[in-house]
């Protein structure tokens, strides 16, 4: 899962080398903490935090296969 949300977020950014992504995982749920730069996070969020949703949409679909609840955190 957490290949797939790197994808996603390498290439929505400009500075790749900046981006970090940590995962938290309990019993039956995984916490993402994403760190992208300061200039990329308004790509990552997107207007009126739409792309924000839409990633959090496609990592639950994912984690619903493996009936686990998944959260991805924007961290400035």
């Amino acid at each position: 899962m957490k290949d797939i949300l790197e994808i996603i977020i390498l290439n929505l950014v400009d500075n790749k080398e900046a981006v970090e992504i940590k995962e938290l995982e309990g019993e039956k749920s995984i916490v993402y903490e994403v760190k992208v730069a300061d200039g990329d996070m308004g790509r990552i969020i997107g207007k009126q935090g739409r792309l924000a949703k839409s990633i959090r949409t496609v990592m639950k679909a994912v984690a619903t296969k493996e009936q686990k609840k998944v959260s991805v955190e924007f961290i400035g």
